[in-house]
């Protein structure tokens, strides 16, 4: 069966406007060189291009997908949204967010994005593929159901499980994000219910500012099945190994999953603009493996990971591919090229103890 890659050239023609970083041009904002918001398809392309380069994409089963259909979209999203975003597409674009704009003919790409993530997720839960990665593009995982947010423009991996419970390939759903901003999208969506066990580590105080609170466990029949670990900033490679084995781990065994989706951002890493994390692309290649791990025993190895965000066009590529490379148990490799500085850049053993404490101490503070 194998490692699916699903990914479409199309996803990469998402426009973000007139930004300069993540601020709107005006007043004293100058327009940047390159133009445009962090999230830009060359992180994503650069991926596909490595992949192609080492010979890993021959080990890979390279699939495209059809856009979601609207009945996909509606198990998540409101009417009254899909309309305004679709209208304002064929418009020429805008912004109906925050942090989220799009050009014309953006909502048909999101549609596609989502659609690659359905894609994945019905392969593997029919038991067509072992695993699949979904490079989607724009993102999901800050998109409420009435809102995009953070460049997220709809909401792809809860569209991708919906669409799966929906056929009866999967009733009960691990969300693990590790993007480094809270995934406050998908807890939006599953914070009232017990089928779904959404898990966010990302940088305390990032983005939102106002969610991925330690104490928010859900809400109602979903008391205790939403689980945020905020993780102090310049958390590096040790650091989030110790969140894995203390508390993802754990907890994902204990909820017995029939399939584990991973909101997969590369924006942890050292050199990535928008955090001040310290995690390398061995990082995401362990952490991989401990998934893979318990997918093996606890759902017969299922597990998608779903590409969100990684704004270094130079490192994201290689964090990808080391990714790919676990899933896959490939040949090809695409060493680090700067493992030697990033490694020499990771917290000394004094700090690696007070971050492995304090991970321990929010664990025992809301009982996990």
């Amino acid at each position: 069966m194998g490692t699916g890659f699903f990914w479409d050239e199309r996803t990469f023609w998402h426009a973000g406007g007139d930004y300069a970083f993540t601020l709107p041009l005006g007043g004293l904002v100058q327009p940047q060189a390159a133009g445009g918001l962090p999230e830009s398809p060359e992180t994503k392309r650069r991926l596909r291009n490595l992949i192609e380069v080492t010979g890993l994409a021959a080990e890979l089963d390279m699939r495209t997908a059809d856009p979601a259909k609207t009945e996909d979209l509606l198990r998540v999203h409101p009417q009254s949204y899909l309309t305004k975003f679709k209208e304002m597409s064929d418009a020429g674009g805008g912004e109906l967010g925050y942090h989220a704009p799009f050009g014309q003919g953006g909502y048909e790409i999101a549609q596609l994005s989502a659609g690659l993530s359905i894609a994945a997720v019905n392969a593997v839960s029919s038991g067509t593929l072992d695993n699949a990665y979904a490079l989607s593009r724009p993102p999901g995982h800050h998109c409420l159901p009435d809102l995009p947010n953070g460049f997220c423009l709809l909401a792809n991996i809860a569209i991708a499980v919906e669409a799966a419970q929906a056929k009866g390939l999967a009733r009960r759903v691990v969300i693990l994000d590790w993007d480094v901003h809270h995934g406050n999208g998908s807890e939006a969506i599953y914070y009232d219910r017990d089928d779904v066990l959404t898990i966010s580590l990302h940088q305390d105080g990032n983005y939102p500012l106002d969610t991925g609170g330690l104490s928010d466990r859900g809400r109602g029949a979903g008391v205790g099945f939403n689980l945020n670990l905020p993780l102090p900033a310049g958390s590096g490679h040790a650091a989030y190994l110790h969140a894995m084995e203390r508390v993802v781990l754990p907890q994902i065994e204990a909820f017995d999953p029939d399939i584990i989706i991973v909101a997969c951002g590369y924006d942890a890493a050292c050199s990535d603009p928008l955090s001040s994390m310290l995690a390398t692309a061995e990082t995401f290649a362990a952490m991989t493996r401990a998934i893979k791990e318990i997918a093996a025993k606890t759902c017969e190895g299922k597990f998608v990971l779903v590409h969100e965000g990684g704004y270094s066009e130079v490192y994201v590529p290689f964090c990808g591919h080391a990714v790919l490379e676990v899933m896959a148990d490939a040949v090809a490799s695409a060493p680090d090229p700067m493992k030697k500085g990033f490694d020499n850049r990771q917290p000394n053993a004094r700090i690696v103890s007070f971050q492995k404490e304090y991970i321990n101490e929010m664990a025992e503070s809301i009982g996990v």
